[in-house]
């Protein structure tokens, strides 16, 4: 049968899909790919290897056969292991047996989240800059996203005050993610108390994300689901992909009130069933011997803060010193050009790759993210370029009102 290849096609695209961008920091390293030797500051990826003990775990459990699917909410021995691990570090205690779902690493899981809360129309607030996925899984939901813009003048902190002016009767819920990528900002105890009331005054479910939990470096490591009267209303959503160091083995959880569980569940079983069973076995090793290599990193990626802020600032680049996480976000401001000017020249004449502020929401225009999960003599070297750049747009400037031309 002949066609008319010339017709044109209806559109099959979901409409409230069409609005939303690629990701920033995608579109960037397409670029960043067809390049050869880059010092890349970009990756959220820790450049250490998977402990061996993990490795070895799932390598055991392979040779054993494990290789059949398993519960749809994991492993009853791993959602043990998560129980005892979150009662120990955060001192809340969540049921193996009904409270805890293991995802396919935490992304999965915020969206798991998202869509079973949800309604058409209801609004989340989230606060930017932040990881780029927030508001696109709300839209996804049919839902709607409202940001708080944080401030670098206040370390890119969140406060009661800032999420109450954007409380709506449409709002229900709210997403944070403390430390943050991609400007390593914490909360202390106060500012989570404060979030915590309000929450419970306006009965808000609170979504966070404490995928970076383990690399906090100044002040109390704490989750909003520890507060007075926010067990219930919190949705803990955790990984290890960052401080284990287990990026490709794609597994998180999520814990929270039962039937918050049960409806998250409902969807993992009907699209994903279940986690790879070997990435289980290795993350219940993980969980269980692994708080020393897991320390272990942490001091590293403080060292490479130390350097890599000191650096920023001593080349011109204000930076605030981020408590959590491993990315650095200096402000560019002082050079005159757009961040994302300013990372593909960077990328173009000194072959050091950062991600564009702009990636982590509109907030984030004159910043940069600098990932410091990367060696430190790697870092080094691209500080050391990043500062012939920044003194080569400075010289410029003397001599008239454009920099880096």
């Amino acid at each position: 049968m002949k066609t008319n290849d010339s017709k044109s096609h209806r559109d099959y695209i979901a409409t409230h899909l069409k609005g939303v961008p690629r990701s920033g920091i995608r579109d960037f390293f397409d670029i960043v790919s067809s390049r050869k030797d880059i010092i890349s500051l970009g990756i959220g990826e820790p450049d250490f290897a998977t402990p061996w003990g993990i490795r070895e775990a799932s390598i055991y459990a392979l040779d054993r056969g494990a290789t059949s699917y398993t519960s749809n909410l994991g492993l009853e021995s791993l959602r043990s292991a998560i129980s005892d691990y979150i009662s120990d570090k955060f001192g809340v205690r969540y049921d193996p047996a009904s409270e805890i779902l293991v995802t396919v690493g935490v992304s999965e899981a915020l969206d798991l989240a998202v869509r079973a809360i949800v309604n058409p129309g209801d609004e989340v607030i989230y606060h930017e800059p932040s990881y780029v996925c927030y508001a696109p899984i709300v839209t996804f939901a049919h839902g709607k996203s409202v940001a708080v813009q944080t401030r670098p003048e206040d370390g890119f902190v969140l406060e009661r005050d800032m999420i109450e002016k954007k409380l709506t009767d449409r709002t229900k819920a709210l997403l944070i993610n403390f430390p943050t990528n991609p400007t390593g900002a914490t909360l202390n105890r106060g500012q989570l108390e404060g979030i915590a009331k309000l929450a419970c005054e306006r009965d808000l479910l609170v979504v966070t994300d404490e995928i970076y939990s383990e690399l906090t470096y100044e002040g109390e490591r704490m989750s909003i689901a520890s507060m007075p009267g926010m067990k219930d209303r919190t949705l803990l959503l955790h990984g290890l992909s960052k401080a284990w160091a287990m990026t490709g083995f794609r597994l998180g959880y999520a814990c929270g009130r039962r039937d918050l569980i049960e409806a998250m569940m409902k969807i993992h079983q009907y699209t994903m069933m279940c986690a790879p069973i070997l990435s289980q076995k290795a993350g219940i090793e993980a969980l269980r011997n692994h708080d020393a290599d897991v320390e272990r990193m942490r001091r590293a990626y403080e060292k490479r803060r130390n350097y890599i802020v000191s650096s920023l600032n001593e080349m011109g680049l204000s930076c605030h010193m981020p408590k959590g996480a491993f990315y650095a976000f200096p402000d560019i401001r002082s050079c005159g050009l757009s961040s994302k000017d300013f990372a593909l020249r960077l990328l173009d004449e000194e072959n050091v790759a950062c991600v564009p502020g702009t990636a982590f929401g509109s907030s984030g225009e004159g910043f940069l993210r600098c990932s410091y999960a990367t060696d430190i003599e790697e870092i080094k070297e691209a500080m050391k370029r990043m500062a012939a750049f920044v003194e080569r747009g400075a010289r410029n400037a003397e001599r008239g009102p454009t920099p880096f031309s």
